[in-house]
């Protein structure tokens, strides 16, 4: 907690000692969020849950308000809230019973396409609903209509197996035909039904964690100390709120394109609009829904904004409902970003292009606080084939590490994680070769593609992979189109792409695919770097010499973009020829 807490009119505790009780009931939770965590990534099947950390999961009271969640897809956090106020609601709390566990994926109530799949179990004491463990996490498959992901899908029908709210257990007895219902409907029935029993432990520990503290403390106390862990974060959220520029801004990027019309790109507009008391996020502007699977759930959009909200008020604390209340999202009905039944809505990366966008709104009277724009998403690199030694169906995906852009305080984070997805990280090396017929030819820092400024942009990195069996490659990324923008005068990243069969007379520069590859074809998967902040010709010499010298930054970059001239006999700055060409670009 923060220093300016305040917690000695906590009703329904010792006012002496409420403030002290509600910490350990509120770092108590915590923990317990980190064992839920733990028992997930230790349990699960697939390295998207326990390498990757495609995952969240959280503890919530009686009226699904979150009380402390543990790290892992940050842009699940907000949505996995919407999701279970949307599952009581469908189901009633009256028939939630003590010992159930509840599956949870239509999307347009779940906050995700449909195999982020919500497991939720009740917490009861003494016949009490006291409230709720949640765990969502990714399966490989549900019978969807492409095996690994799907590009192209135009409904929801399409998109795999939708589990309503169907109990896996009921009053503590498992139902086996859920469980057939699932197996029976997926291409890797073992692995799934693995991962939703590694997702039920989980639920089950946080269960028991919460029993054990209301045991000790009492429910009374219990739900007056998760009503002040929540009014705290209101308190520091809306603190925070009060020393932001007030005003309304806007901002537009674009996503590449839907997945079925390849010609068309599609707009986002954000409208953001900051008070003293709310921070408005408006949609208003944005394209119509479409007919591809790139149609933002609403839960997903709300999520998306809170990631963008907390990071500019609450991102020194963990996050609970209160630091969310301020927070108003207004996402028109027939857009993009409010997906209505049967649109398609499993391709869902424009998600992770708003908090970007959110920022770019903002940077006009918050340039010493919002960075330039990152590598602009994520880049993900999925495989899917026959393996060739066991005969079974192999499946692997891993995330490429984007630039950070630059900011008022300094360069951008070079091969770092997207900023939607703090919590993950991507798939190793030695994990992919094990895992799959795959062989990672090479990975590194992609030289020159940071956007240049007074302080940089971060570099994306490039991973080279070379198919040792037949297989289908699945990239997904929907922004290479546009190029990662500047700030204050500094100069663009460049792009995400996807290039396959390179040297080769098929070479194909692309982005998002569905590609068939036979063993000893290849594939290069890039991440983009981040954009500029400042104009490149104030950034000191010796760092540009130093970016050179560490690969960085080519010498034709330093010399086009910085206005520096190295020489190269002795690898030093040119001071005279330096300070000659910029005087000269200065006067251009």
């Amino acid at each position: 907690m923060t220093k300016s807490a305040d917690f000695t009119n906590v009703s329904g505790v010792d006012k002496q000692g409420g403030h002290i009780e509600v910490q350990v009931i509120h770092n108590y939770l915590l923990s317990a969020a980190r064992e839920m965590m733990r028992n997930l990534k230790r349990t699960a099947y697939d390295t998207i849950i326990y390498e990757i950390q495609d995952f969240g999961l959280g503890i919530y009271d009686r009226d699904c308000r979150l009380l402390a969640e543990a790290p892992g897809l940050a842009i699940f956090t907000r949505g996995n809230d919407f999701a279970l106020r949307k599952m009581v609601e469908f189901l009633g709390e009256e028939n939630i019973h003590q010992g159930d566990v509840i599956l949870f994926n239509y999307p347009y109530w779940s906050s995700n396409h449909t195999l982020d799949v919500l497991v939720t179990s009740p917490i009861f004491f003494d016949q009490q609903l006291v409230g709720y463990a949640a765990c969502k996490a990714h399966w490989l498959d549900l019978n969807q209509q492409d095996p690994g992901y799907c590009l192209d899908t135009t409904s929801i029908h399409n998109e795999g197996l939708v589990l309503p709210g169907l109990k896996i257990y009921k009053r503590g007895v498992r139902d086996q035909e859920v469980e057939n219902i699932i197996r029976f409907n997926s291409r890797i029935p073992d692995r799934v039904i693995g991962n939703m029993n590694a997702q039920i432990s989980c639920c089950r520990t946080g269960e028991r964690r919460v029993r054990e503290l209301v045991e000790k403390f009492g429910l009374e106390t219990f739900n007056a100390a998760a009503q002040e862990i929540l009014n705290h974060g209101e308190r520091i959220a809306r603190a925070r709120l009060a020393a932001l520029p007030k005003g309304t801004w806007s901002a537009e990027d674009w996503v590449d394109d839907d997945g079925v019309d390849k010609d068309t790109m599609l707009k986002i507009k954000v409208t953001v609009t900051v008070t003293d008391t709310e921070f408005i996020v408006d949609f208003t502007g944005t394209d119509d829904a479409v007919k591809g699977p790139v149609n933002l759930p609403l839960g997903l959009t709300e999520g998306v904004s809170a990631l963008a909200f907390k990071a500019l008020t609450t991102p020194d604390s963990p996050a609970n409902d209160g630091n969310f209340r301020p927070l108003k999202v207004i996402a028109p009905e027939v857009s993009l970003v409010n997906a209505q039944p049967p649109v398609a809505t499993f391709t869902i990366w424009p998600a992770i292009h708003i908090p970007e966008i959110i920022c770019k709104a903002l940077a006009p009277a918050m340039s010493e606080v919002v960075p330039a724009c990152s590598g602009g998403e994520v880049v993900s690199m999925m495989g899917v084939g026959k393996h060739p030694v066991t005969g079974k169906v192999w499946l692997e995906a891993t995330n490429e590490a984007v630039g950070f852009g630059g900011h008022a305080g300094g360069d951008g984070e070079n091969g770092i994680m997207h900023l939607s997805e703090p919590g993950c990280r991507n798939n190793p090396v030695e994990v992919l070769e094990n895992k799959a017929p795959l062989l990672i030819e090479a990975y590194y820092l992609r030289q020159d593609s940071c956007g240049a400024g007074e302080h940089r942009g971060g570099l994306g990195a490039t991973r080279i992979y070379r198919f040792t069996a037949p297989g289908n490659a699945v990239t997904i990324v929907k922004k290479t189109k546009t190029r990662p923008w500047a700030l204050n005068g500094g100069l663009e990243g460049d792009p995400n792409h996807i290039i396959v069969w390179p040297g080769t007379d098929r070479e194909w520069r692309t982005g998002a695919i569905n590609q068939p590859l036979q063993a000893g074809d290849v594939l290069i998967s890039s991440a983009g770097g981040g954009g500029g902040w400042g104009n490149p010709l104030r950034r000191s010499p010796d760092k540009v010499l130093e970016d050179v010298r560490d690969g960085y930054v080519s010498l034709e970059s330093a010399k086009r973009d910085y206005g520096v001239v190295i020489d190269t006999t002795n690898w030093t700055v040119d001071t005279e020829a330096t300070a000659a060409l910029r005087r000269e670009r200065a006067g251009a």
